[in-house]
């Protein structure tokens, strides 16, 4: 019984610790826009990045489709969505990527211009410097041979420096965390991991405007879909002050994929997201936004 007994306060004390490493905040929900194309490129947005000013998005589908829209709000709820170019991504050769290969699924915009990609079936992130531009792959360390064949970079992010950072979403570290790969111009690292929690799988990140490292995070129910949103500070390749700003209950949002972190024009933190419809007609384009808290 005393074993018993000590076994449960070395628990509980395991569990405060870990509840008391976690804030909790809450972002207060702006709105949900539905949005609809009758054409048969439309669908499978997994990646999304808003402008300054949140009036122009690019997206990126799962199928190496960019897109650039033009956004419109009434207050702050979004209006309506006018697609201003689009186009296909293409290949170090100059080829339409498809299949396996053509798995596109974060896009992180680069400070002098152009755009990165990571690309989920063929476990890479590649440079575009335009839209219509030939892939430049970056260099694959032997780690991303081993990661999950259906789990890998659905997420891109890029910091004030220029670096690029990537997480796996179901590949995990021999003690079960998430690693989180950064590219400086030069080599891959693994500067820190970040903790898993429940059974939430990391989908999209992005740096805010605050210099703070958000990542968003879904989990799959029969019946429908769970969002969550987190974020550090990481300072000293050390991601710390983790907060949980969302936590949806199932069916809340659709298949939440992409997310963009930025300042409207009143100074507010703002996310928007982006939903991944798998090109199913029971499913939805979604674009949600929430007001975070600073």
């Amino acid at each position: 019984m005393c074993c018993r007994f000590v076994v449960q306060l070395i628990a509980a004390v395991l569990w405060a610790g870990q509840v008391a490493a976690v804030e909790v905040k809450s972002a207060t929900f702006l709105g949900s826009y539905t949005w609809v194309e009758a054409t048969d490129w439309f669908g499978g947005f997994s990646a999304i990045h808003l402008s300054d000013d949140g009036s122009y998005v690019t997206l990126l589908s799962d199928r190496a489709t960019l897109v650039t829209a033009r956004i419109t709000r009434d207050g702050d709820a979004i209006s309506g969505v006018e697609v201003q170019n689009r186009g296909p991504l293409l290949s170090s050769m100059g080829r339409k990527l498809s299949g396996r290969a053509g798995d596109s699924e974060g896009i992180a915009l680069a400070p002098g211009g152009g755009l990165f990609v990571s690309f989920e079936g063929v476990h890479r992130v590649a440079y575009y410097s335009s839209p219509a531009a030939n892939a430049l792959v970056l260099p694959r360390p032997h780690a991303f041979s081993e990661l999950n064949r259906n789990g890998s970079f659905e997420g891109l992010a890029i910091d004030g420096q220029g670096r690029l950072y990537t997480l796996p979403e179901k590949t995990r570290t021999a003690s079960g965390d998430i690693p989180v790969f950064r590219w400086d111009g030069t080599t891959w690292s693994t500067p820190f991991t970040l903790p898993p929690r429940d059974r939430f799988l990391p989908v999209a990140a992005d740096f805010g405007p605050d210099g703070r490292f958000y990542v968003l995070e879904r989990s799959v129910a029969f019946i429908g879909f769970r969002t969550r949103l987190r974020r550090w500070d990481v300072s000293n390749d050390t991601p710390r002050a983790e907060e949980v700003l969302l936590e949806t209950d199932t069916g809340t949002h659709d298949n939440l994929e992409g997310l963009s972190v930025w300042r409207d024009d009143q100074n507010r933190l703002r996310a928007t997201m982006v939903s991944d419809d798998n090109f199913l007609a029971l499913q939805r384009t979604e674009l949600v936004e929430y007001l975070l808290p600073d």
